[in-house]
């Protein structure tokens, strides 16, 4: 998961600075615990006046806001977010998606919506730039998604990134390009779902589904393509960020510079550089398919 970098507390700040996230919190729970972390170290209020509003002892808030000790109850994240000024919903969201991975039951997490019902089922819309980004740019992020997950993982990486996206969209709206900002927060909830080998995201359900295949007529056909498509997946996959974004993009996505451009926030020049660097490397790594010789 992207990791934002944490506004300095205030110089006047009184007290212990907050520690940092503990190691052994998961992609999913930063979801939603650094911009948390964020909002409260922008506000300039001390841990000790925010235990007195949420209702937490000092020692069990500073736990919280570094992920150590039990996941937290959604009635004290609400009563976090209303002192902070979180958004209600997107936090719930990405809550309710980290306390599954916690291994939380659907029972527990009914139970700790209790008395805090208000936020965690009904909610405002998100500012209009963050809609209006949103409708530009969500089949495309969709289809990204795709090459790497799956049905419903497909369509949970994209909401949690708009999730993500809206509960830090003050900083996302600072940023150089909101659309490279988004983009980011997208590729590091998709990757956090998809399935690794040797630490690289594996592409290889997408072989199934590429226009070369869909074109192949002969079953002989179909799995010479296969074979290829697979090697050329995992090719892929070993490329740098910027580069494998381009590749899925392009060549399994099926989209032009153009729309790779506005969907990165990247340059059109760039795009293009981008994507002969990836070839010039997949050439050099693939080897050509065996042809055969003479009959003697």
């Amino acid at each position: 998961m992207t990791t934002f970098p944490a506004p300095e507390p205030s110089p006047g700040r009184p007290g212990r600075k907050l520690g940092p996230i503990a190691p052994t919190v998961g992609t999913l729970h930063r979801a939603w615990l650094e911009p948390t972390r964020e909002r409260y170290l922008a506000s300039g209020r001390t841990l000790s006046d925010l235990s007195f509003h949420v209702l937490l002892a000092k020692s069990k808030l500073s736990e919280l806001l570094r992920g150590v000790g039990h996941y937290p109850r959604w009635e004290v994240i609400h009563r976090l977010a209303a002192v902070l000024d979180i958004p209600g919903w997107p936090l719930y969201r990405l809550w309710k998606q980290a306390a599954l991975d916690a291994g939380k039951s659907r029972d527990w997490i009914n139970r700790s919506t209790e008395g805090a019902t208000a936020v965690a089922t009904a909610h405002s819309g998100p500012p209009l730039e963050h809609g209006a980004l949103r409708l530009t740019v969500q089949d495309g992020y969709r289809s990204y998604a795709g090459a790497f997950l799956t049905g419903d993982a497909r369509d949970a990486a994209v909401e949690d990134a708009f999730a993500i996206l809206w509960l830090s969209f003050d900083e996302a709206l600072a940023s150089p390009d909101i659309r490279r900002y988004a983009w980011d927060l997208l590729r590091a909830t998709v990757k956090a779902r998809a399935d690794y080998r040797d630490e690289r995201p594996v592409l290889g359900e997408a072989a199934f589904d590429t226009l070369a295949l869909r074109q192949e007529t002969s079953t002989e056909g179909q799995v010479a393509q296969l074979a290829e498509s697979l090697e050329l997946y995992a090719a892929i996959s070993r490329l740098p960020d910027t580069q494998l974004d381009v590749m899925v993009l392009r060549h399994l996505c099926g989209y032009p510079p153009e729309d790779v451009s506005d969907l990165l926030g990247l340059s059109l020049a760039t795009v293009r550089s981008t994507e002969r660097h990836a070839q010039r490397f997949l050439a050099e790594t693939i080897e050509p398919p065996a042809t055969e010789g003479p009959t003697p």
